[in-house]
């Protein structure tokens, strides 16, 4: 049975807080890849230099950096299933074009979230 997440057109959302600051609606897969079309809402804007600047640590191969993002992004947000659970961890990119990728996980990848 296929994935009801996955669906084309199904809505992830990212959060800051209780607050929603974008809409990812899932374009295809490429597992363990989702990919999506980006909306973003204006609480959006405080954390787009956290994902330029990831975008451009990978493409220059700085993966200390790219990690460094990656712990800034985490702390910073949340994301939700499209059926509103909160997704326990995930990996996500999003692209200067308005679209994203990401991979996710049940469980957080160091054990419970304080």
């Amino acid at each position: 049975m296929a994935n009801p997440h996955l669906t084309v057109g199904s809505v992830w959302r990212l959060h800051h807080g209780d607050r929603e600051t974008a809409r990812l609606t899932v374009t295809g897969t490429d597992m363990p890849w989702v990919h999506a079309d980006v909306e973003t809402l204006p609480r959006f804007e405080e954390f787009r230099p956290f994902f330029a600047e990831q975008e451009q640590a990978a493409d220059e191969e700085d993966w200390e950096r790219a990690d460094a993002c990656y712990a800034r992004i985490r702390a910073a947000l949340t994301m939700t299933f499209p059926d509103g659970r909160p997704v326990a961890e995930f990996m996500l990119h999003i692209h200067g074009d308005g679209t994203a990728g990401w991979r996710w996980h049940d469980e957080p990848f160091d054990g419970p979230t304080p």
